[in-house]
C-alpha cells in the first residue's frame, strides 16, 4: 500500500505523518504541502524540515487562485485580522457559522486535489489529521466525521473503487493526537501552528491556544514555547 498525506507541518497533520510512516513505511509515503494563499509561509518551512526529517517524499501545489474572492482572515486576499480569541470565543459571535479563519471548504478541495495526485502516483490512500475539536461547534465543518464519510465515498466511487480517505483522528480531540504523536516520537520541535509567521508563536490566535492547551493535556510544554 502507498500513501498520500496532506501536510501543512503543523501537530496533527505531521502526526498523521508519522502514523502513515509507521504502517507503510516512509518509501511508501508521499507528503503534499499546499499553499492557498495564506499570509505566511511559515509552516510551508516545517513541512520541509519535517519531510527531511523522515525521509519523505514532499510535493507542493499552488492553489492560491482559487481562493482570491474569499474574506477568510488567514488569506492575503482579506483586509481581516486574524482573531486573538478561542474558538469558543469566536464561535459565539458567528451565529453558527464557521470562524473567520475557515478557509472556504479547504479540506474538500485539497482532498479531490489529492486525489488525481495519489491516483497518478500509484496510492490507495489519502490521510489527513482532521479532529473532532476543529469540527465542534461548525468552527471548520469541513473537519466532521460527516464530511470525512462523504468525501471518502465520493473518492472511492470516484476513483473507480480504488482510492480512500484516511483520517485516523476525526474522532478524537486534539489532545489525543499529541498523545499518539508523542508515542511515536513525532519532533513537535519542528513542527509550525501559529497563525501568524513570526519566530515564535503569538500564542493567542486559536489554534496556539488549542495547541499549548493539547501539550499540557499531556502533562508537558508545547516544545515551541518552553522556557519562555
Amino acid at each position: 500500500m502507498k500513501a498520500l498525506v496532506l501536510f501543512s507541518g503543523g501537530v496533527d497533520s505531521t502526526t498523521c505523518l508519522a502514523q502513515a510512516i509507521e504502517k507503510y513505511g516512509a518509501e511508501n509515503v508521499t507528503a503534499l504541502s499546499i499553499s492557498y494563499g495564506q499570509k505566511h509561509s511559515r509552516e510551508l518551512l516545517s513541512a520541509e524540515k519535517i519531510a527531511e526529517y523522515y525521509g519523505v517524499v514532499l510535493l507542493r501545489l499552488d492553489l492560491k487562485k482559487i481562493f482570491e474572492g474569499s474574506d477568510c482572515s488567514l488569506l492575503t486576499s482579506s483586509e481581516n485580522e486574524i482573531p486573538k480569541e478561542s474558538y469558543a470565543e469566536q464561535l459565539e459571535k458567528t451565529d453558527g457559522k464557521p470562524v473567520s479563519t475557515y478557509v472556504p471548504f479547504r479540506n474538500g478541495l485539497f482532498i479531490a486535489s489529492a486525489a488525481s495526485i495519489a491516483l497518478s502516483r500509484g496510492c490507495g490512500e489519502i490521510w489527513y489529521g482532521a479532529h473532532r475539536d476543529d469540527a465542534a461547534g461548525n468552527a471548520y465543518p469541513d473537519c466532521s466525521e460527516e464530511f470525512n464519510n462523504a468525501i471518502n465515498t465520493a473518492v472511492y466511487l470516484g476513483s473507480g473503487n480504488q482510492l480512500k480517505v484516511v483520517a485516523p483522528f476525526v474522532g478524537l480531540k486534539k489532545a489525543d493526537v499529541v498523545a499518539c504523536g508523542l508515542k511515536l516520537k513525532v519532533p513537535y520541535e519542528l513542527t509550525w501552528s501559529c497563525y501568524e509567521g513570526n519566530d515564535r508563536p503569538c500564542g493567542k490566535c486559536g489554534t496556539c491556544l488549542d495547541r499549548e492547551a493539547a501539550f499540557r493535556a499531556n502533562g508537558i510544554n508545547d516544545p515551541l514555547i518552553e522556557g519562555e
